[in-house]
């Protein structure tokens, strides 16, 4: 079953009147819902066998449309983490209140996200510690606690450049145990014998030893492992530094002009991808290893992205226009309960999974609801790429009506 997540770290909702309060960036949330659609799209194809490339993960090495949503989603959950600091503050808050507030969400998702694993079995022996909420959870912490220490764009992204040149130097010249030095006796990056899955192979078997629980996604390596985090939060705190620079163009004494913040995005956008791809020459791009090329690369389109939101709603006004208001609108809804995407979604899929029928389906299997709707609403005449895209997008408007009831009685769900 398809790992999934969502920007379970956001910061208040947009108004229902497509308007956003001064405190707010009406563009980050129009990008959070893109986010949140484009995650369930990807994660919900009709058939695994039959996807276009672009809305599947690279095998190793390299980068798809897919690859770029999970980094996404922590760049956003690293601009939230600076606006949400900002405004509460404003309100009143102490440090420490934002404190206990960070470590109480963060342990709210890690739950959030054992519960949805566990459900309705309670198989602990299976437990997937690791995966997309728990990384999600511990890049919230961190970076959280980082930016209420010290909000100075320099120090964030001191602390970003340290953490990824030291995972560059933990993968490239760290001996693996047992297996010899990157480069010399094994291949750089090869899927199983870096440090990366030999460090989690042996956190699991630690677990299965003395918990009687734990299991890696990849049975001998996880996408979500412990030390590809490290990389991970530097994601989040490049989001926390656009943060920073889009609210110097805010407030009621800006800095710089709205356009010289767009402009500045881009620019830092491209920078980053530039510099991620001269990296990819010596480690190279990986979504599954998180490595640093790929981190610069990831937040230099997620930049790109934000720079184009901020310009057409925040600039152009966009989202004020007749057809402006249609096209932001599911975005926004979408952004507006991010939590309720994902758990519809979740329960969802999970719910389809379960549920076995009579039917025999092509391959001679019992077939379960979600390959009995798929086989017979869907894929009737044969799978192809097509139909198993149009079962994703009916699945992303199906979890969309939830959201639109919770929009029209202006109900916004927290963790």
């Amino acid at each position: 079953m398809a790992e999934r997540s969502a920007t379970l770290v956001s910061t208040e909702a947009a108004s229902t009147t497509i308007k956003a309060p001064s405190s707010r960036v009406l563009s980050v949330d129009v990008l959070r819902g893109i986010t949140i659609a484009f995650m369930i799209l990807v994660n919900d194809a009709g058939d695994g066998k039959h996807v276009y490339t672009q809305l599947e993960h690279s095998a190793w090495n390299g980068w798809t449309l897919t690859d770029l949503v999970f980094p996404t989603f922590l760049f956003i959950v690293g601009v939230s983490i600076i606006l949400s600091i900002h405004s509460r503050l404003q309100r009143g808050a102490s440090r420490r209140d934002l404190a206990i507030h960070t470590v109480r969400r963060a342990v709210t998702i890690f739950v959030v996200a054992m519960l949805i694993n566990l459900v309705p079995f309670f198989q602990f022996s299976h437990l997937r510690i690791y995966g997309v909420l728990s990384r999600i959870a511990l890049c919230y912490l961190i970076a959280g606690l980082i930016c209420l220490v010290t909000q100075k764009a320099s120090h964030l992204l001191t602390i970003t450049a340290v953490m990824l040149v030291s995972y560059w130097v933990l993968m490239r010249f760290v001996p693996v145990p047992g297996l010899g030095v990157p480069t010399h006796d094994i291949p750089l990056l090869d899927p199983d014998r870096n440090l990366a899955a030999w460090l989690d192979r042996g956190i699991m078997g630690w677990f299965q030893q003395h918990l009687h629980t734990g299991r890696l996604y990849e049975v001998t390596r996880d996408p979500e492992g412990l030390l590809s985090t490290i990389p991970a939060i530097g994601t989040t705190l490049l989001g926390s530094v656009a943060a920073l620079w889009l609210r110097r163009a805010g407030g009621k004494a800006p800095s710089i002009t709205k356009s010289q913040c767009a402009i500045g995005l881009l620019l830092a956008g491209l920078l980053a991808i530039g510099a991620g791809m001269v990296w990819d020459i010596w480690f190279p791009i990986n979504k599954k290893l998180w490595t640093s090329s790929y981190v610069l690369f990831a937040a230099g389109c997620a930049l790109v992205g934000l720079a184009a939101c901020y310009w057409l709603i925040d600039i152009k006004r966009f989202h004020e226009t007749k057809f402006g208001k249609i096209a932001t609108w599911p975005w926004l809804v979408f952004g507006s309960n991010a939590i309720v995407a994902y758990v519809v979604a979740a329960i969802l899929e999970k719910t389809l999974f379960l549920i076995h029928t009579s039917a025999i389906g092509p391959d001679g299997k019992v077939e379960t609801a979600w390959r009995w709707i798929y086989w017979h609403v869907f894929a009737s005449h044969g799978s192809t790429e097509m139909t198993s895209a149009m079962f994703a997008v009916c699945f992303v408007l199906v979890c969309f009506i939830p959201n639109i009831i919770l929009w029209q009685k202006k109900i916004m769900v927290k963790l």
